[in-house]
């Protein structure tokens, strides 16, 4: 088996759903990109050109040693420093609920891509809200337990999502489950009760999603 960034003994499988979204060609700028995984998925497979915004230096040091153009820095506060439209497409790939300002890094990406793709964990999924109903504690979808654990440190719900990017005036423009096939916004009610993972991709000049 191929052991490449091409091959799918080495995909996440939010980087398949948020590929998809992604043009040949393509400027991309992955923020919290670790160790360049989606980089390298996105180069290989979608001919995209990639830059990446990592936070810790370790995972900067593998990025640039595979030959990745990344740079430290914390999407919380580096933000402005990038021009607008300077990208074709901005990601948060599991990457916002671990942000401790999600709407102001949302509004520049907003501001310096022509559009937003974010994977997130959706803690609505039936599962989710059973759990919670049941035994009274708040789930993770993470791979601990714990809430005090690494991972998501925002719950929310994939209306919770939407809510946000309608108050930043944005568009829902497709969403995908992580796993499942693309669909557009008036999926969102039943997707928040059936999918655990979502990507949305969002535009900037429309009115706020029902």
């Amino acid at each position: 088996m191929k052991s490449g960034p091409g091959s799918s003994g080495m995909r996440r499988a939010d980087h398949v759903a948020i590929a998809q979204f992604i043009e040949a060609g393509d400027l991309v700028l992955d923020v919290g990109c670790g160790d360049g995984q989606l980089m390298e998925l996105l180069q290989t497979e979608r001919r995209a050109k990639t830059r990446g915004l990592e936070v810790e230096q370790a995972g900067v040091n593998r990025c640039v040693a595979k030959g990745l153009a990344v740079v430290q820095g914390n999407a919380d506060d580096d933000l402005p420093v990038y021009p607008d439209d300077a990208f074709d497409a901005a990601i948060l790939s599991k990457t916002i609920q671990e942000l401790a300002r999600p709407k102001f890094v949302l509004d520049e990406l907003a501001r310096i891509a022509r559009r937003v793709i974010v994977s997130f964990r959706n803690y609505g999924h039936w599962r989710v809200r059973a759990s919670l109903l049941t035994s009274g504690r708040i789930p993770s979808l993470g791979s601990s337990k714990a809430w005090w654990s690494d991972g998501a440190r925002r719950p929310c719900t994939a209306r919770d999502m939407a809510e946000l990017v309608g108050e930043l005036g944005l568009k829902v423009t497709a969403i995908a489950p992580v796993g499942g096939e693309k669909t557009d916004a008036a999926s969102l009610t039943r997707l928040n009760w059936t999918a655990e993972e979502l990507v949305f991709v969002l535009e900037r000049g429309a009115q706020p999603t029902e």
